[in-house]
């Protein structure tokens, strides 16, 4: 088997799962469906985690109809310590994983000052400890195994910093920095670690918050299934550990890393203040 994603060619020993599995959180709707349907169109079992208990369902349904793959439905809050626990303990006890998706997060947009605490915090679970907690319990397995990958759905954001998104922007650069870490200290196991940087991108995301987006041109948007496209293309290549998808956002991100930081904060406030 292969670093990075699972070679599906491998010839397996019949007595044990010949299926590689993957667990994707925020599994439901936008980027995490995307994931589900590409990966069990490549063979993949999958655990499929969101809060949303009758949608997990249908995407079970919908997927298992589609090929010979399982699909098994965890549904969680992992913004709730408990949840998070949960899931860690049965992560830990899948000898098949072969790849972890931490894609499920949310946004939320106005001054931190005016900002529900609860919500924020919320925020700061699901963006950081959560996925530390699960990709500590996958490790293991992974290392064992010398093979697998660990996809930390980050952002754009994640190079800047903005008025109005204050935490967004925050838990999303600590995913990258974590996953840039991860990798280093990983390298030459067999793992691969990815952190997935997208901009904006057709999902239920910017509704959930409430945010028109109305004013952004159409090259800025980008579909679930092209992100996704992208991170899986990238970690069988075994391409850079942060993953862009898009030219405009490379270079934006390019100019993002070399524009002195005063200059992004000065952009935000403009951006905030509608000139």
């Amino acid at each position: 088997m292969s670093a990075g994603l699972a070679d599906q060619s491998s010839v397996h020993d019949p007595a044990v799962i010949t299926r590689p599995l993957a667990v994707v959180t925020g599994a439901s709707a936008g980027i995490g469906r995307e994931f589900c349907n590409r990966l069990a169109a490549r063979g993949y079992d999958l655990l499929v985690v969101a809060r949303d208990a009758s949608r997990l369902e249908a995407l079970k349904r919908e997927l298992e109809a589609k090929g010979e793959i399982t699909v098994d439905v965890f549904p969680a809050d992992l913004t709730l310590d408990d949840d998070i626990s949960r899931l860690v303990g049965l992560i830990a006890g899948l000898p098949q994983i072969q790849l972890l998706v931490n894609n499920a997060g949310f946004g939320t947009q106005g001054p931190l000052a005016d900002a529900s605490p609860a919500r924020q915090e919320a925020m700061l679970r699901l963006h950081t400890l959560a996925p530390m907690r699960l990709t500590q319990a996958a490790l293991p397995t992974l290392l064992r195994q010398r093979s697998g990958a660990i996809v930390n759905v980050s952002s754009v954001a994640s190079f800047l910093y903005s008025a109005g998104n204050v935490n967004y922007c925050a838990t999303k650069a600590y995913l990258t920095n974590f996953s840039e870490g991860l990798a280093s200290e990983l390298a030459g196991t067999g793992i691969s670690v990815q952190a997935l940087c997208p901009g904006f991108t057709h999902s239920e995301f910017h509704q959930r918050m409430a945010a028109d987006m109305g004013d952004l041109p159409s090259w800025m948007w980008l579909s679930a299934g092209y992100v996704v496209e992208a991170s899986l293309r990238n970690l069988k290549r075994r391409g850079p550990v942060v993953c862009i998808p898009g030219i405009p956002y490379k270079l934006m991100v390019f100019l993002l890393r070399h524009m002195p930081r005063s200059m992004i904060g000065r952009l935000s406030r403009l951006r905030r203040r509608g000139m």
